[in-house]
This record gives structure tokens, sequence and C-alpha cells, in this order.
């Protein structure tokens, strides 16, 4: 109903008020020669430009037509080729690459937006390329120097593009169970056999070859090793050499999605090459899911902000209702934006949008310097990442389909049906809650391993940065400052006491880690609005983040309140009642 356009405006302010992204670059050598926020405000118009233009008409019809599969091969929707070949004309696909094996050497912070846009744009189309990023990653950090140079070139400017085979039917979030074997052959590579299910991109018609990144057991180990197989064999000079027992045996028709192919993959006596160590593809393959749960999460936040501007076009074009108070209109209806609720819903859209972008933001930038920087501020960045990292993907997407259901209630009755766009949203966006570990395996990943894990060592580090940072805003309440510092304080508290209990209760964590994932993020977010403000104050736009701050801290950040309130409860009424009642 009403095109997509990137939220360049609130991108480039965060980029260069908010966090700083020139200073930063130009204090890392690797990216001073050629990282500037002209260079990155150039890449941001392009890649909306492409993303307005070619990609976002496709989505409409990627999920009326979806992905077909015909004689045992996969075709994606009308569009998607050709939109595909821009990508890889452009280099769009290895932006954030190693420039030494032909990548665009571009940080993540900028990458965080480039991926949103995308995303924004269309998610089923936008999934391709980030598969394909995200194996290259972990070839990049755990492969041999010759799977590098002869894969990753090839990835990077996406001729071939890459897949994450893990999920088995008898294993799926616990991959003890995957039954995939892998046998050591004469030369030193391996032959895989077995079935996988749920694999995104396992096949399509847009790359020449299809890279797969499967888990499999070699034989006589009880381990799971990570493996390099090619749907085609490639030659020493990167030619492709013909098959490799590597077919689809189906594909799966989804709730969402549709134009994303998700795949049973079987592999019949498949070569593949080890990646890292035997009995260690899940410390390689969490490489790749890490910047896949980011990915994800940022999926939920370009879901929420299309959503979000479908919904307040309409509510400014669709007149139903008289506006209400001493000043009247004198019109037959007005614009549904004069009514409180359908602000309440929009208000509380926007406010979760920009904070979300800053967390996407904020997370991108420690992975920078997790990356690029040297002594204590890259192993704080290292475990700040560990931190955010489920964080982003769980409370991105929670909030990103709260988002589009709101959004869909805008419109009420139209956004139930078809041509309105916003229910396909809410279609899309479901899954990004269950895949790539869904949300409940996120939290207890925060709570258990990240936040208790240490001793709640990192997480005061970081609640203590915040503070620090807080102290030296300007432009904002005083108010505000001290109900977040409160609810730090309490949050910090009840972790404390679930850390002296978590041996003796083992049912404790999982039975409360949704909610203190929720009260972080909840908390954090109303730092994110507090830190947009002081450096929007003296901006055309602070009318605008003064509002957002206002209605955040009356009426959303209060369900910080309610999550911390579970995290005092004990398991017991979790867990006591017997398994023959439910």
């Amino acid at each position: 109903m009403y095109p997509y356009q990137a939220p360049l405006k609130n991108m480039n302010f965060m980029l260069s008020n908010v966090f700083n992204a020139e200073q930063v670059w130009q204090s890392i050598p690797q990216l001073a020669e050629y990282m500037d926020i002209e260079t990155a405000r150039a890449i941001l118009e392009e890649a909306a430009r492409l993303n307005e233009e070619v990609v976002a008409p496709l989505n409409r019809n990627s999920d009326e037509q979806g992905v077909q599969f015909n004689d045992g091969q996969v075709v994606t929707p009308d569009g998607f080729k050709q939109a595909y070949q821009h990508f890889v004309e452009g280099g769009w696909i290895g932006l954030c690459g190693e420039a030494e094996h032909g990548g665009m050497g571009m940080p993540k912070l900028l990458g965080i937006l480039v991926d949103e846009i995308g995303y924004g744009a269309s998610n089923a189309f936008t999934l391709y390329n980030s598969l394909t990023a995200g194996a290259a990653l972990c070839i990049n950090a755990h492969g041999s120097d010759e799977l590098k140079q002869l894969y990753l070139p090839k990835l990077y400017s996406g001729e071939w593009a890459g897949a994450m085979d893990m999920t088995e039917p008898q294993a799926g979030s616990d991959l003890r169970n995957i039954s995939t074997k892998a046998t050591l052959a004469d030369d030193g590579s391996y032959t895989i056999t077995g079935t996988k299910i749920f694999i995104t991109g396992g096949d399509q018609d847009l790359s020449e070859n299809i890279i797969h990144l499967v888990l499999a057991k070699v034989e006589g180990n009880k381990g799971i090793s990570l493996f390099l197989v090619p749907k085609i064999k490639v030659n020493d000079d990167q030619s492709l050499a013909g098959a490799n027992g590597v077919s689809v045996g189906s594909i799966e028709h989804k709730m969402g999605l549709k134009g994303s192919s998700t795949c049973v993959m079987n592999f019949e006596q498949s070569q593949g090459f080890l990646i890292g160590k035997v009995n260690r593809g899940l410390v390689c393959m969490f490489t790749m899911m890490n910047y896949e749960r980011l990915a994800i999460g940022i999926q939920g936040l370009g879901s929420g902000e299309a959503a979000y501007q479908l919904a307040s076009q309409y509510a400014k074009e669709r007149e139903q209702g008289l506006a209400v108070g001493a000043v009247k209109s004198g019109n037959q209806a007005d614009p549904i934006l004069v009514h409180g609720d359908v602000r309440r819903m929009l208000l509380t859209i926007k406010a979760l949008n920009t904070a979300g972008r800053a967390l996407a933001m904020h997370t991108g930038l420690q992975l920078d310097l997790a990356k690029f920087g040297e002594g204590q501020q890259q192993l704080d960045a290292v475990k700040f990442v560990g931190l955010l990292t489920p964080v982003a993907k769980a409370f991105l997407t929670d909030r990103g389909l709260d988002c589009t259901i709101m959004a869909q209630q805008v419109f009420g009755g139209h956004g139930y049906i078809r041509e309105s766009g916003v229910e396909q949203l809410v279609r899309d966006t479901r899954i990004a809650q269950i895949y790539e570990g869904t949300n409940g395996i996120q939290a207890n990943d925060f709570l258990g391993r990240k936040v208790l894990g240490d001793n709640l060592a990192t997480v005061l580090q970081f609640i203590e940065q915040t503070k620090q940072d807080m102290a030296a805003f300007e432009h904002i309440s005083a108010k505000h400052s001290a109900q977040l510092i409160e609810l730090w304080q309490q949050f910090i508290d009840a972790c404390m006491a679930l850390n002296e209990v978590k041996l003796s209760q083992p049912n404790i964590i999982n039975s409360c880690a949704v909610d203190s994932l929720d009260a972080f993020g909840y908390i954090l977010y109303g730092y994110y609005l507090l830190k947009l403000q002081t450096h929007a104050a003296t901006t055309d736009d602070a009318a605008l983040y003064n509002h957002l701050v206002e209605f955040y801290f009356n009426k959303i950040i209060f369900k910080a309140n309610y999550h911390l309130s579970q995290l005092t409860t004990g398991d017991d009424v979790v867990m006591a009642m017997s398994a023959d009642l439910f």
C-alpha cells in the first residue's frame, strides 16, 4: 500500500552523533584509511535505493507466489534472480567480508544498518544473502588457508551462496542426537551421509553453487564436527567439477517467509572438508550462529520499522470517527491519528524501533571492537558481544512481532486482509522468535551463561559503563535518570539472589530466564532513549526524542518492574504441577 523507505535520517544521526562512528573508525588502523562518515552515508544511500527500488516491490508477490519445487529443483519467486544479480554486481554480499579474500572490509556497525534496510524491504529475499555472509564468516574464522582461498572469494562475490545445516528430525535444539555421519577418505576429505531439515536457503536458483556447512559425527567419535560440503564439487581453480551427492528432498510449506526456500537436504556420499578440529564442530558453528542470531534480531527490527511506516501513513489518511475534546475539526470524520489508542500504539512502535536500532548498533560496535580493538578494550568487547547477542536476537524479535501486531491493529479490519501488506509482516516475523535458537534458549543463554556464568562480573561491568555514560548526559530529566539507575539496581539484586541458589535449585534459571532478559531489555531501551535525547537536544529532532522519552518512561518502562517481580518468585509455581495435569 505504501512503499518502504529506509530510515536514513535516524540511521545517520545515530552513526554521527550517538555512536561517534567516524571517531571510532579513525582510531582503528585497519579502518582509518578508507572509512569515514561520508563513505558510510553514501553506502547507506545506495543500499536504500537498491532495496527500495528493486527488492521491496518484489515482497508481496514473493509471498503470494512462493518458492516452487519442480523435479527436484527449487525455483525462487519472479524477480528474485534479477534482484540477486544487482547485489552480486554491487558486491553487497561481501560488504563486511575480509578484503584479502575479495570482501569490502566494512565495519559491522555499518553492516547492521544495511541489514536492517534489507529486512525492511523483504525478509525472504534478504535471508539468502544473510546465510552466505554467515557461512563466509565461519569459514574465515575456522577454515584452513586452502578453504579460505578457494571458497571465500566466490562467497563474497555472491557467485556462490552459503547455508547452515544443523537440524535433523530427531535433533533440533539438542544437537547431541544428530545422526549424519562423516567417514575419513584416503585423500583427507570426508564422506558425508545424512539428512537435514529446516535448512534456510538450502537450495535456490540464484547462485551457481551452494556451500553447505554441515554438522556431522566422524565415525568412531561421539563429538560433533563441522564440514564444508559444496553442492557442486570445486576444482582447485574454482571451476565447478560436477554433482556432489547433495539433493533436496522437499521444501517446507510455511506460515510466512514463503519466498525463502526452507529445505530438507539429503547428503549421499557427499565429499566434505573438515572445518576446525574433529569434535569441535559446535564451537566453529557458533561463529555463524551468533552472526545469524544478530541478523535475525535485525529481521525483527526491520519488520517493526516497515510495519510502523505502513501504520503511521494509514493513520494519517484513514478517516473514522471524530476527534474528542475542546477542539472540534468540523469534519464528518477525522483521521484515526486523532484517537488516543491509535497514538498509543504508534508511539509504542516508534519508541521500541528507535531504541532497538540503538541496541543493534551497540552490538555491532562491540563486534568491531572485538575484531579490531586491542588490549582491555578488545577483551571487554568480546564479553559484551556475548552478553548482548542473545538480547539482540530475542528482545528485538519479540518486540518486532509486537510492533507488527500493533501496526496491524492500527489498520483494524483492513490489517487482516492481504492488500494492506501488514499481515504479511506479522507472518514473516513470527519465525524470527523460533529459528537460530528459540528465544527461550536465548534467554537461558543470557541468564545462565552470560549473567550468572561469571557470577555477574560482565553484566555488572556493562551496567557500570551505562551509568558512567549517563552521568555525562545533558538535557535529560533527573527523575528519568534516577528511575533507570534504580531499575538497574533491582536487576542486579534479583540476579545476585538467583546466583546464590542456581546450584541448589537447578530449575530456577529455566523458569525465569525470559523474564530476566525482558527486564534487562526494557531497562536498556530506557538508557538508549536517554542517550538519543541528550545527543538530539540541539538538533531539529529534539522535540521527537523528547516525546519518545516521555512516552517510554511514562508508559512502557514499567514493564521492567513486572519482569523483575517474576525473578523473585522461585521455580515451585512453575515446576510443582505433575505432568499428568497438563
